[in-house]
Protein backbone atom coordinates (compact mmCIF):
# COMPACT_ATOMS: atom_id res chain seq x y z
CA UNK A 1 0.00 0.00 0.00
CA UNK A 2 1.34 3.38 -0.97
CA UNK A 3 2.27 5.74 1.85
CA UNK A 4 -0.28 8.52 1.04
CA UNK A 5 -3.10 5.96 0.89
CA UNK A 6 -1.94 4.39 4.16
CA UNK A 7 -2.03 7.79 5.87
CA UNK A 8 -5.59 8.34 4.63
CA UNK A 9 -6.66 4.90 5.89
CA UNK A 10 -5.12 5.57 9.32
CA UNK A 11 -6.83 8.97 9.58
CA UNK A 12 -10.20 7.46 8.63
CA UNK A 13 -9.72 4.64 11.14
CA UNK A 14 -8.99 7.12 13.92
CA UNK A 15 -12.02 9.21 12.97
CA UNK A 16 -14.23 6.11 13.18
CA UNK A 17 -12.66 4.61 16.29
CA UNK A 18 -12.65 7.69 18.55
CA UNK A 19 -16.48 8.07 18.67
CA UNK A 20 -16.81 4.35 19.40
CA UNK A 21 -14.34 4.63 22.28
CA UNK A 22 -16.16 7.70 23.58
CA UNK A 23 -19.50 5.86 23.44
CA UNK A 24 -18.06 2.81 25.17
CA UNK A 25 -16.62 4.99 27.94
CA UNK A 26 -20.08 6.48 28.49
CA UNK A 27 -21.76 3.05 28.41
CA UNK A 28 -19.53 1.63 31.13
CA UNK A 29 -19.54 4.76 33.28
CA UNK A 30 -20.85 4.20 36.78
CA UNK A 31 -24.53 5.08 37.04
CA UNK A 32 -25.69 7.63 39.62
CA UNK A 33 -29.23 6.85 40.82
CA UNK A 34 -31.09 10.03 41.78
CA UNK A 35 -34.78 10.79 41.31
CA UNK A 36 -35.28 14.33 40.01
CA UNK A 37 -38.56 16.18 39.51
CA UNK A 38 -38.32 18.36 36.39
CA UNK A 39 -40.98 21.03 35.85
CA UNK A 40 -41.31 22.84 32.51
CA UNK A 41 -44.52 24.71 31.68
CA UNK A 42 -43.09 26.44 28.60
CA UNK A 43 -42.98 23.78 25.87
CA UNK A 44 -44.37 25.33 22.66
CA UNK A 45 -42.64 22.77 20.40
CA UNK A 46 -41.55 19.14 20.36
CA UNK A 47 -37.92 20.22 20.91
CA UNK A 48 -38.47 20.84 24.66
CA UNK A 49 -35.75 23.52 24.54
CA UNK A 50 -36.57 24.84 28.00
CA UNK A 51 -35.26 21.74 29.76
CA UNK A 52 -33.46 19.61 27.15
CA UNK A 53 -29.99 20.94 27.99
CA UNK A 54 -30.49 19.97 31.64
CA UNK A 55 -31.49 16.45 30.60
CA UNK A 56 -28.42 16.36 28.34
CA UNK A 57 -26.23 16.91 31.40
CA UNK A 58 -28.10 14.23 33.36
CA UNK A 59 -27.64 11.68 30.59
CA UNK A 60 -24.03 12.61 29.85
CA UNK A 61 -23.07 12.25 33.52
CA UNK A 62 -25.04 9.01 33.95
CA UNK A 63 -27.63 10.26 36.41
CA UNK A 64 -30.44 7.69 36.20
CA UNK A 65 -33.83 7.02 37.73
CA UNK A 66 -33.55 4.92 40.88
CA UNK A 67 -36.15 2.27 40.16
CA UNK A 68 -35.29 1.24 36.59
CA UNK A 69 -31.72 2.62 36.44
CA UNK A 70 -32.53 4.18 33.07
CA UNK A 71 -31.65 7.65 31.77
CA UNK A 72 -34.13 10.50 32.05
CA UNK A 73 -36.13 11.20 28.88
CA UNK A 74 -36.40 14.87 27.97
CA UNK A 75 -39.58 14.00 26.04
CA UNK A 76 -41.45 12.27 28.88
CA UNK A 77 -39.82 12.72 32.29
CA UNK A 78 -41.11 16.13 33.28
CA UNK A 79 -44.21 17.84 34.63
CA UNK A 80 -45.82 20.55 32.57
CA UNK A 81 -47.06 21.23 29.04
CA UNK A 82 -46.99 18.37 26.50
CA UNK A 83 -47.41 19.12 22.78
CA UNK A 84 -48.77 16.06 20.96
CA UNK A 85 -48.25 14.81 17.43
CA UNK A 86 -49.04 15.83 14.79
CA UNK A 87 -47.94 19.28 15.90
CA UNK A 88 -49.88 20.98 13.07
CA UNK A 89 -53.15 20.07 14.82
CA UNK A 90 -52.05 22.05 17.88
CA UNK A 91 -53.26 19.45 20.36
CA UNK A 92 -51.68 19.26 23.79
CA UNK A 93 -51.80 17.54 27.14
CA UNK A 94 -50.35 18.24 30.57
CA UNK A 95 -48.80 16.24 33.38
CA UNK A 96 -49.26 17.63 36.88
CA UNK A 97 -48.90 16.65 40.50
CA UNK A 98 -52.08 16.92 42.54
CA UNK A 99 -52.40 18.00 46.16
CA UNK A 100 -52.72 14.33 47.15
CA UNK A 101 -49.32 13.62 45.52
CA UNK A 102 -47.50 16.08 47.75
CA UNK A 103 -47.25 13.55 50.55
CA UNK A 104 -45.30 10.83 48.73
CA UNK A 105 -43.66 12.73 45.85
CA UNK A 106 -41.25 14.87 47.92
CA UNK A 107 -40.44 11.85 50.07
CA UNK A 108 -39.37 9.73 47.10
CA UNK A 109 -37.67 12.44 45.06
CA UNK A 110 -34.10 13.59 45.73
CA UNK A 111 -34.21 16.90 43.86
CA UNK A 112 -36.45 19.29 41.95
CA UNK A 113 -35.60 21.63 39.08
CA UNK A 114 -38.24 24.14 38.01
CA UNK A 115 -36.82 25.15 34.64
CA UNK A 116 -39.59 27.43 33.35
CA UNK A 117 -43.07 28.44 34.53
CA UNK A 118 -43.81 31.17 31.96
CA UNK A 119 -46.20 28.94 30.06
CA UNK A 120 -47.71 28.74 26.58
CA UNK A 121 -49.96 31.44 25.07
CA UNK A 122 -52.67 31.61 22.45
CA UNK A 123 -50.82 33.74 19.87
CA UNK A 124 -47.64 31.68 20.01
CA UNK A 125 -49.33 28.26 20.08
CA UNK A 126 -52.07 28.72 17.48
CA UNK A 127 -50.66 31.46 15.27
CA UNK A 128 -46.90 31.06 15.70
CA UNK A 129 -46.44 34.77 16.36
CA UNK A 130 -46.51 37.15 19.29
CA UNK A 131 -47.32 40.74 18.42
CA UNK A 132 -48.22 41.68 21.98
CA UNK A 133 -46.29 41.37 25.22
CA UNK A 134 -49.00 39.21 26.77
CA UNK A 135 -51.73 37.23 25.05
CA UNK A 136 -54.31 34.85 26.51
CA UNK A 137 -52.66 32.16 28.62
CA UNK A 138 -53.24 28.54 27.70
CA UNK A 139 -51.15 27.11 30.51
CA UNK A 140 -48.49 28.37 32.91
CA UNK A 141 -47.52 30.16 36.10
CA UNK A 142 -46.19 28.96 39.46
CA UNK A 143 -49.20 27.75 41.46
CA UNK A 144 -50.08 26.65 44.99
CA UNK A 145 -49.08 23.01 44.41
CA UNK A 146 -45.68 24.11 43.07
CA UNK A 147 -45.14 26.26 46.14
CA UNK A 148 -46.14 23.45 48.49
CA UNK A 149 -43.88 20.96 46.70
CA UNK A 150 -40.92 23.32 46.96
CA UNK A 151 -41.65 23.77 50.67
CA UNK A 152 -41.81 20.00 51.25
CA UNK A 153 -38.53 19.47 49.37
CA UNK A 154 -36.79 22.20 51.35
CA UNK A 155 -38.18 20.87 54.65
CA UNK A 156 -36.63 17.50 53.82
CA UNK A 157 -33.30 19.14 52.96
CA UNK A 158 -33.50 18.04 49.32
CA UNK A 159 -31.83 19.81 46.38
CA UNK A 160 -33.99 22.63 44.97
CA UNK A 161 -33.11 24.41 41.70
CA UNK A 162 -35.39 27.19 40.45
CA UNK A 163 -34.93 29.29 37.36
CA UNK A 164 -35.88 32.64 35.82
CA UNK A 165 -39.48 33.88 35.49
CA UNK A 166 -40.74 32.19 38.64
CA UNK A 167 -42.01 35.47 40.14
CA UNK A 168 -43.24 37.30 37.03
CA UNK A 169 -46.46 37.03 35.02
CA UNK A 170 -48.40 34.74 34.81
CA UNK A 171 -47.60 33.71 38.40
CA UNK A 172 -50.21 35.22 40.71
CA UNK A 173 -48.97 37.99 43.00
CA UNK A 174 -49.63 35.98 46.16
CA UNK A 175 -47.78 32.90 44.88
CA UNK A 176 -44.91 35.14 43.77
CA UNK A 177 -44.68 36.64 47.25
CA UNK A 178 -44.71 33.17 48.86
CA UNK A 179 -41.88 31.79 46.73
CA UNK A 180 -39.76 34.92 47.21
CA UNK A 181 -40.20 34.58 50.96
CA UNK A 182 -39.37 30.88 50.78
CA UNK A 183 -36.18 31.56 48.84
CA UNK A 184 -35.25 34.54 51.02
CA UNK A 185 -34.98 36.99 48.14
CA UNK A 186 -36.77 40.10 46.86
CA UNK A 187 -37.79 40.44 43.21
CA UNK A 188 -37.42 43.95 41.77
CA UNK A 189 -40.04 43.44 39.07
CA UNK A 190 -37.47 44.11 36.33
CA UNK A 191 -36.62 41.66 33.55
CA UNK A 192 -34.28 42.17 30.63
CA UNK A 193 -32.67 40.73 27.54
CA UNK A 194 -29.81 41.36 25.13
CA UNK A 195 -30.68 41.93 21.47
CA UNK A 196 -28.06 41.60 18.75
CA UNK A 197 -29.95 44.37 16.94
CA UNK A 198 -32.57 46.85 18.14
CA UNK A 199 -33.65 47.43 14.54
CA UNK A 200 -37.43 47.00 14.34
CA UNK A 201 -37.24 45.75 10.74
CA UNK A 202 -35.77 42.46 11.89
CA UNK A 203 -38.27 39.64 11.52
CA UNK A 204 -37.72 38.30 15.05
CA UNK A 205 -37.87 41.67 16.84
CA UNK A 206 -40.69 41.95 19.45
CA UNK A 207 -42.48 44.91 17.92
CA UNK A 208 -44.68 45.43 21.00
CA UNK A 209 -41.66 46.99 22.72
CA UNK A 210 -41.79 49.99 20.42
CA UNK A 211 -45.40 50.69 21.41
CA UNK A 212 -44.42 50.60 25.09
CA UNK A 213 -41.54 52.96 24.37
CA UNK A 214 -43.73 55.49 22.53
CA UNK A 215 -46.32 55.51 25.32
CA UNK A 216 -43.68 56.09 28.00
CA UNK A 217 -41.36 58.60 26.32
CA UNK A 218 -43.74 60.24 23.81
CA UNK A 219 -41.24 59.87 20.98
CA UNK A 220 -40.44 57.27 18.27
CA UNK A 221 -38.10 54.31 18.62
CA UNK A 222 -34.83 55.22 16.89
CA UNK A 223 -32.51 52.43 18.04
CA UNK A 224 -30.83 50.04 15.62
CA UNK A 225 -27.54 48.89 17.18
CA UNK A 226 -27.10 45.95 19.61
CA UNK A 227 -28.31 46.60 23.13
CA UNK A 228 -30.25 45.57 26.23
CA UNK A 229 -33.92 46.18 26.96
CA UNK A 230 -35.24 46.23 30.55
CA UNK A 231 -38.96 45.88 31.34
CA UNK A 232 -41.17 46.33 34.38
CA UNK A 233 -44.96 46.46 34.23
CA UNK A 234 -45.53 49.38 31.83
CA UNK A 235 -41.97 50.74 32.04
CA UNK A 236 -39.23 50.14 29.48
CA UNK A 237 -35.52 51.09 29.51
CA UNK A 238 -33.50 50.81 26.29
CA UNK A 239 -29.69 50.73 26.44
CA UNK A 240 -27.83 50.88 23.13
CA UNK A 241 -24.20 50.08 22.36
CA UNK A 242 -22.08 53.21 22.10
CA UNK A 243 -24.49 55.51 23.91
CA UNK A 244 -25.30 53.59 27.08
CA UNK A 245 -23.16 50.47 26.76
CA UNK A 246 -19.46 49.83 26.21
CA UNK A 247 -20.26 46.20 25.42
CA UNK A 248 -23.81 45.30 24.37
CA UNK A 249 -24.27 41.94 26.10
CA UNK A 250 -24.49 41.14 29.84
CA UNK A 251 -21.56 39.21 31.28
CA UNK A 252 -21.76 36.65 34.07
CA UNK A 253 -18.91 36.99 36.57
CA UNK A 254 -18.39 34.14 39.05
CA UNK A 255 -17.07 34.22 42.60
CA UNK A 256 -13.43 32.94 42.76
CA UNK A 257 -14.30 30.25 45.32
CA UNK A 258 -17.04 28.77 43.16
CA UNK A 259 -14.92 29.13 40.02
CA UNK A 260 -12.31 26.90 41.56
CA UNK A 261 -14.77 24.41 43.06
CA UNK A 262 -16.89 23.88 39.92
CA UNK A 263 -14.43 24.88 37.20
CA UNK A 264 -16.45 27.91 36.13
CA UNK A 265 -15.03 30.58 33.80
CA UNK A 266 -14.18 33.98 35.22
CA UNK A 267 -16.62 35.59 32.77
CA UNK A 268 -19.07 34.42 30.11
CA UNK A 269 -21.56 36.32 27.94
CA UNK A 270 -25.28 35.71 28.29
CA UNK A 271 -27.93 36.65 25.71
CA UNK A 272 -31.23 35.23 27.03
CA UNK A 273 -33.85 36.75 29.36
CA UNK A 274 -32.91 37.52 32.97
CA UNK A 275 -34.55 39.06 36.02
CA UNK A 276 -33.17 41.39 38.69
CA UNK A 277 -33.40 40.31 42.32
CA UNK A 278 -32.07 41.36 45.72
CA UNK A 279 -30.33 38.29 47.22
CA UNK A 280 -30.77 39.52 50.82
CA UNK A 281 -28.88 36.97 52.97
CA UNK A 282 -28.23 34.44 50.18
CA UNK A 283 -24.74 33.69 48.88
CA UNK A 284 -24.04 35.08 45.41
CA UNK A 285 -22.35 32.41 43.29
CA UNK A 286 -22.27 34.51 40.12
CA UNK A 287 -23.47 37.97 39.16
CA UNK A 288 -24.51 39.78 35.99
CA UNK A 289 -22.44 42.74 34.92
CA UNK A 290 -23.61 45.25 32.32
CA UNK A 291 -20.76 47.28 30.80
CA UNK A 292 -22.33 50.72 31.02
CA UNK A 293 -21.01 54.11 30.00
CA UNK A 294 -21.48 57.16 32.26
CA UNK A 295 -24.74 57.90 30.42
CA UNK A 296 -25.83 54.31 30.94
CA UNK A 297 -25.11 54.50 34.68
CA UNK A 298 -27.24 57.65 34.91
CA UNK A 299 -30.10 55.99 33.03
CA UNK A 300 -30.07 52.97 35.35
CA UNK A 301 -29.84 55.20 38.42
CA UNK A 302 -32.95 57.09 37.28
CA UNK A 303 -34.90 53.84 37.67
CA UNK A 304 -33.20 52.74 40.88
CA UNK A 305 -31.08 50.11 39.13
CA UNK A 306 -27.40 49.11 39.15
CA UNK A 307 -25.22 47.56 36.45
CA UNK A 308 -24.51 44.56 38.72
CA UNK A 309 -27.04 42.08 40.14
CA UNK A 310 -27.12 38.35 41.04
CA UNK A 311 -27.11 35.63 38.37
CA UNK A 312 -26.96 32.59 40.68
CA UNK A 313 -27.62 32.53 44.42
CA UNK A 314 -27.26 29.76 47.00
CA UNK A 315 -29.11 29.40 50.29
CA UNK A 316 -26.33 30.03 52.85
CA UNK A 317 -27.10 27.48 55.61
CA UNK A 318 -27.88 24.07 54.09
CA UNK A 319 -26.55 25.19 50.68
CA UNK A 320 -29.01 23.03 48.76
CA UNK A 321 -31.36 25.63 47.32
CA UNK A 322 -30.38 27.68 44.26
CA UNK A 323 -32.04 30.32 42.14
CA UNK A 324 -30.82 31.10 38.62
CA UNK A 325 -31.79 34.64 37.52
CA UNK A 326 -31.62 33.82 33.82
CA UNK A 327 -33.15 31.57 31.18
CA UNK A 328 -30.20 29.21 31.58
CA UNK A 329 -31.67 25.99 30.17
CA UNK A 330 -32.70 27.55 26.86
CA UNK A 331 -30.12 25.81 24.67
CA UNK A 332 -31.10 23.57 21.75
CA UNK A 333 -28.14 21.20 22.03
CA UNK A 334 -28.12 18.04 19.84
CA UNK A 335 -29.32 15.43 22.31
CA UNK A 336 -27.63 12.47 20.60
CA UNK A 337 -24.26 13.87 21.69
CA UNK A 338 -25.13 13.25 25.37
CA UNK A 339 -23.90 9.66 25.13
CA UNK A 340 -20.33 10.58 24.28
CA UNK A 341 -17.63 11.28 26.88
CA UNK A 342 -15.11 14.10 26.54
CA UNK A 343 -16.94 16.29 24.04
CA UNK A 344 -15.98 19.43 25.97
CA UNK A 345 -12.39 18.93 24.78
CA UNK A 346 -13.43 19.67 21.17
CA UNK A 347 -13.53 23.41 21.78
CA UNK A 348 -12.91 24.52 18.21
CA UNK A 349 -15.88 22.43 17.02
CA UNK A 350 -18.35 23.10 19.83
CA UNK A 351 -18.07 26.89 19.91
CA UNK A 352 -16.09 29.75 18.42
CA UNK A 353 -13.68 32.16 20.08
CA UNK A 354 -16.16 35.01 19.72
CA UNK A 355 -17.30 35.98 23.24
CA UNK A 356 -20.89 36.52 22.05
CA UNK A 357 -21.22 32.96 20.66
CA UNK A 358 -24.23 31.63 22.68
CA UNK A 359 -22.85 28.08 22.63
CA UNK A 360 -20.04 29.18 24.92
CA UNK A 361 -22.54 29.73 27.74
CA UNK A 362 -23.59 26.07 27.80
CA UNK A 363 -20.14 24.51 27.49
CA UNK A 364 -18.16 26.94 29.62
CA UNK A 365 -20.71 27.84 32.31
CA UNK A 366 -24.04 26.02 32.49
CA UNK A 367 -22.66 22.48 32.07
CA UNK A 368 -19.94 22.76 34.77
CA UNK A 369 -22.34 24.67 37.06
CA UNK A 370 -25.08 22.02 36.96
CA UNK A 371 -22.58 19.17 36.94
CA UNK A 372 -20.83 20.62 39.99
CA UNK A 373 -24.07 21.14 41.93
CA UNK A 374 -25.40 17.66 41.11
CA UNK A 375 -22.14 15.83 41.82
CA UNK A 376 -21.72 17.63 45.13
CA UNK A 377 -25.26 16.77 46.17
CA UNK A 378 -25.05 13.17 44.91
CA UNK A 379 -21.96 12.60 47.04
CA UNK A 380 -23.94 13.61 50.14
CA UNK A 381 -26.65 11.10 49.19
CA UNK A 382 -24.15 8.33 48.49
CA UNK A 383 -22.44 8.86 51.86
CA UNK A 384 -25.66 8.27 53.83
Amino acid sequence: MKKPLLIVVIILAVILILPVISLLRWTFREKKPMDIIIVDKTVPSLDREKHKSFNWILTNNRFVKKEKKTSFSYRKDYYGFYPTRPIKKRLWDRKEYRLADLKDLPEKADAIYITDTYGVYFNEWYQGISRSRRSMKIYGGLNNNDNLLIKEMKDRNKLVLIEYNTFEYPTAEYESYRIQERLGIKYSGWTGKYFSSLDTTRADFPIWMTAMYRRQYKKPWTYSKPGIVLLRDRSIVVMEEGTHLKTPFPVIVSDPGFREKWNLPETVCFEEWFDIIDPLENTVVSKFNIGTTAEGDTLLSDFGLSNEFPAVIQEPVEKKTYYFSGDFTHTNIPYWTSRFVGLEKLKSILYSKKPEDPRRFFWLYYKPLIQGILDEYYNTLASK
